[in-house]
Order: C-alpha cells, then sequence, then structure tokens
C-alpha cells in the first residue's frame, strides 16, 4: 500500500479535479483510486490490476470506504488499458515490466492536458522512467524521504521509511488543465 504521505504528494502533483477521468495502473490495494475518487466528484477512476489478490483488496478496500466511481479492470497493462476511455490523469505505481510499452501507449493516448505521475521505488524504475520520458515530454522530479516516531520504552526515534521518486510529466504545449 502506498504510504499516506506519499499519496498526499503523489496525489497533488496529479492535480486531480471534477470530472476527470483517471488510470491508476499497478492499483495495488487501491489506496490511490479510492483517494483519487474522492477528489474528482463525478469522474471516474479506473484501478487497472493484474493481481486477482490485489483485485480483491480494490473491491474490499472500494466497498468500506463506500467509493462507487471506481471501476476496477482486471488484467495487465497496456493491453487492459486499450477498451478505456482517455485519461485526463494517469498514475502508475506498477507496470509488471511493461513501463516502455505503458509510456508509449500513454504518448498516443492522453487527452490534451493530461498529466502522468509516476511513483518509482527503485532506482532502475527512475532511470527507466526519465529515459522513456524524453521528448515530447517535459517532467519533474520530486524524491519524498518520510521518517516517523516509533516509541521505545519512555524515548521516542525517527523511524525512517524507503525513499519514492514522483515523476510527474506531460507533454510539451499543454496547458496541464482537464
Amino acid at each position: 500500500m502506498t504510504k499516506e504521505e506519499i499519496r498526499a504528494v503523489t496525489l497533488a502533483k496529479a492535480r486531480l479535479g471534477p470530472g476527470q477521468v483517471v488510470w491508476d495502473i499497478g492499483s495495488g490495494t487501491g489506496s490511490i483510486a479510492i483517494e483519487a475518487a474522492r477528489l474528482i466528484g463525478d469522474g471516474i477512476v479506473y484501478a487497472v490490476e493484474q493481481k486477482p489478490a490485489a483485485v480483491e483488496l480494490i473491491r474490499e478496500n472500494m466497498r468500506r470506504f463506500d467509493q462507487k466511481n471506481i471501476q476496477v479492470v482486471e488484467g495487465r497493462a497496456p493491453e487492459a488499458l486499450l477498451p478505456l476511455p482517455p485519461p485526463h490523469r494517469v498514475f502508475i505505481g506498477g507496470s509488471g515490466g511493461q513501463l516502455g510499452e505503458i509510456v508509449r501507449l500513454l504518448a498516443e493516448r492522453l487527452a490534451p492536458g493530461a498529466r502522468l505521475v509516476i511513483n518509482a521505488l527503485t532506482l532502475e524504475t527512475l532511470t527507466r522512467s526519465l529515459a522513456l520520458l524524453g521528448p515530447p515530454w517535459e517532467k519533474e522530479v520530486v524524491q519524498v524521504s518520510v521518517a516517523r516516531t516509533v516509541s521505545r520504552g519512555h524515548y521516542h526515534l525517527m523511524h525512517a521509511l524507503n525513499p519514492v521518486w514522483i515523476i510527474t510529466a506531460q507533454k510539451e504545449g499543454d496547458e496541464g488543465g482537464g
């Protein structure tokens, strides 16, 4: 599950708004999809996930948080993305080794002003993302490092979580609306 602090920055970078179509590729437990659904009002989130156990977790979380504007898409990207409507916003939390194919599809399918947000946990995903997002993409990378308190008797220590790189991209010349 994407940690709360990482979700907050990821969602802020997406610049979500009412009525948007959102793809959450590699949705996992659906934590990004759930939060995005709350922020887009009458829009729709397509939570794309290939692992059956994760698909069940997404559905369970949809019920738990009473989110009805999420459609679960069980399948492997990029093939599972083909029948979906063009998105205004796309999150990639997992690619199943298909990041290149997914980004190429997005370059063709993104609606005007659409934004892409990739969460990279490894240096390999970061460098691969940057290599794939050359022209015509404008991009920004932020690294988010979070530390939380843990109790040790009467003392409190900071426990560092692994850093996450958040890559935000849109095609050059797009206004970032939508």
